[in-house]
């Protein structure tokens, strides 16, 4: 066995063994603590719907660890098992330039794993989320989303994959700089065309209608002096029967999305709330440091992988005979997650310190009571668990435990 090959293994046992220790720690902690609503929520949630939350959490979970297990079976298929190999070979049998053949690998691959991943999708969709009563999805929608996903990768992910692919072969010993230099621009126009031309195709979206809602948007946006492109609202209830807010867009497109399934459960002042939140992490360049964060790891991965790409043992070491600029594309995306497992822990602490500061921020600019009953009630109609492991919830969790973030809330006010 190659020295890379035991690394390799040992890290995705290692990282599978802890993902399933901390699941199923969270279940136990969970269980433990479903008999009896926590004390400060006692007024506000009843048994049953604490109930719910806990057994709605420990379903997920335990359907998670299957998928957890899977992945990691379907992840040695591809490589050690030589899954990887049969697909390039199959496409080197056609003589096609290098170019050709990484695109069709690649899009081999996609194909694949999409199919793989169908089963897990219907089951979360139409078994959990249906027994808890939030699907409100169809099969016929389900599956035009999926086609919907699939033209939009080959008319926008073929160009992009060809430009990386290019520049790995062409532009010398700089590609990785090239490359990173051309997905940053590529994310950013993203950013500028997913909520007027890729959103809509998906979802419906509408001017939310005047009424004190707007009414106290539109003057909350105005006491922060905050500039959007509207206030809509999506048709989530076509899928399911969660809620949620959310800013999307760049610079003069920048607009606020709500879902439907959301303003029907809060009242126009816990919805004012809500939105001051969203418009602390604005006001505290949460969104620009994240994507200063993102676009920085980008550049070391394609840097690392530029001295990857030339390492035979890199290859023979995960199962693949011959180098090629796709192939060490492909390797490194798919081994990566075993090497920065770890990271993850010290990522969610920062999103949950960015998560105080914005609840700081709305209660400077709304009342802090009303974001703590709209977070209540969100959790109730979420079926968000107030219960979970302490660490499990440092590991995964970029919000902040329910108790302790509304803790922080009454301070804050």
């Amino acid at each position: 066995m190659h020295t890379f090959t035991f690394i390799f293994l040992a890290l995705l046992i290692i990282t599978t063994g802890v993902q399933l220790w901390l699941s199923l720690r969270n279940a136990k902690h969970v269980a433990q603590h479903r008999s009896a609503v926590p004390e400060e929520f006692a007024d506000k949630i009843t048994l049953e719907e604490h109930q719910k939350a806990a057994d709605y959490t420990r379903t997920k979970g335990s359907f998670g660890r299957f998928n957890l297990i899977l992945s990691a079976v379907v992840l040695l298929l591809w490589t050690l098992g030589g899954g990887l190999e049969l697909l390039d070979n199959a496409m080197r049998s056609f003589s096609w330039g290098p170019l050709t053949t990484g695109v069709a690998v690649i899009i081999g691959f996609s194909l694949i794993s999409s199919i793989i991943d169908i089963p897990t999708s219907l089951y979360s969709t139409f078994v959990i989320e249906e027994k808890f009563g939030f699907n409100k999805s169809t099969l016929k929608v389900f599956f035009i989303d999926m086609f919907k996903g699939a033209a939009l990768s080959v008319v926008i992910g073929i160009p992009l994959i060809m430009l990386v692919l290019w520049l790995m072969e062409s532009a010398g010993s700089l590609w990785w700089l090239y490359a990173w230099v051309a997905l940053t621009a590529f994310s950013i126009l993203m950013m500028w065309a997913y909520p007027k031309f890729i959103a809509p195709i998906f979802n419906k979206f509408k001017p939310l209608e005047e009424g004190e809602v707007l009414n106290r948007i539109t003057t909350l946006l105005d006491r922060t002096g905050f500039n959007s492109d509207g206030v809509f609202v999506m048709d989530g209830s076509k899928r399911s029967s969660h809620g949620n807010a959310y800013f999307t867009g760049f610079g003069k497109t920048k607009r606020i999305v709500f879902f439907d399934t959301l303003l029907k459960h809060l009242t126009p002042t816990q919805v004012e709330a809500v939105l001051a939140h969203e418009l602390g992490h604005f006001k505290h360049k949460h969104v620009l440091k994240g994507m200063i964060v993102s676009m920085t790891m980008t550049l070391v991965g394609f840097a690392v992988l530029a001295w990857l790409m030339q390492q035979q043992w890199f290859y023979n070491a995960l199962g693949v005979s011959q180098p090629s600029t796709y192939m060490a594309l492909l390797l490194f995306i798919l081994v990566s997650p075993a090497f920065t497992f770890f990271i993850g822990p010290i990522m969610s602490r920062w999103s949950r310190k960015h998560e105080f500061e914005a609840d700081s921020f709305a209660a400077q600019q709304s009342d802090s009571a009303e974001l703590i009953s709209a977070l209540v009630g969100l959790y109730k109609k979420n079926a968000g668990t107030l219960t979970p492991d302490p660490l499990y919830s440092a590991f995964y969790d970029s919000h902040p435990p329910a108790s302790i973030r509304i803790a922080h809330l009454k301070q804050a006010g």
